[in-house]
């Protein structure tokens, strides 16, 4: 059974794709960006903050889905300067606190309305 995952504590789409979509047991979202989701603006302060939102916006989708960072399986980062790798995985290192999930960063050379983060994530909800 597909199912479409959605909650206004996170961010709408801006474009034509869900949130998050469940395959049976599995979540895919879609990438996050560091929007706050009761403005609808992309949150200032630099890259710690908008990892930081990025972040609280995936914790949205995912209890949307009854699901927690520990179901987690792999995220994917993009961001636009690899000189913000360890400011990225400080703030992405808090939301982890058992085993890490699997994950790829990539540089990119742009991200919608000019972020500096996107992260993207598979989970499981029998994750074990």
């Amino acid at each position: 059974m597909k199912e479409v995952i959605e909650t206004k504590q996170a961010p709408q789409a801006i474009g034509p794709y869900s949130q998050a979509r469940m395959s049976g047991d599995y979540l895919f979202s879609s990438g996050q960006i560091p929007i706050n989701p009761q403005t609808g603006t992309v949150v200032e302060g630099g890259i710690a903050s908008q990892t930081k939102q990025v972040m609280e916006n995936l914790k949205q989708v995912l209890l949307a889905a009854e699901m927690s960072f520990n179901d987690v399986l792999k995220t994917t980062v993009f961001i636009t300067n690899m000189d913000n790798f360890a400011a990225v995985n400080e703030v992405y290192g808090r939301y982890f606190t058992d085993k890490m999930p699997a994950r790829s960063c990539v540089a990119v050379a742009g991200l919608p309305k000019g972020v500096l983060v996107e992260i993207e994530l598979i989970a499981c909800s029998h994750n074990k």
